[in-house]
């Protein structure tokens, strides 16, 4: 779960909880923990947003973004290490499933 949230952050700066909340499609007990324990860390802020101080809007610290882009350094080395052994058909067929899920998602939203 801590991977995602941060995961979702990086991609979608100054996103609310509530945001968040309904891309990683959890509760918000579920998200309680991780969340709290990624702030704890100092990987993750929250702060008031400006137009309503009610609404938590979450950022990365710098540590969270150099955090985040080690995690994907290692994911793409993964990615290259089994494409490379599943070989040309496999990652086609890896592809082409992204890619319609990819326009699935566009046509929802």
């Amino acid at each position: 779960m801590h991977q995602r949230i941060v995961f979702f952050i990086a991609r979608y700066p100054n996103l609310s909880v509530k945001e968040l909340l309904a891309l990683l499609g959890v509760t918000k007990q579920a998200l309680n923990i991780p969340l709290r324990q990624l702030v704890e860390m100092h990987l993750v802020d929250s702060v008031a947003s400006e137009t309503d101080k009610r609404k938590r809007l979450l950022e990365l610290t710098d540590d969270g973004a150099r955090f985040e882009q080690s995690l994907r350094r290692e994911q793409v080395k993964l990615l290259e290490r089994v494409f490379a052994e599943a070989g040309e058909a496999a990652v086609d067929g890896w592809l082409a499933v992204n890619k319609a899920l990819g326009q699935t998602q566009a046509l929802a939203d």
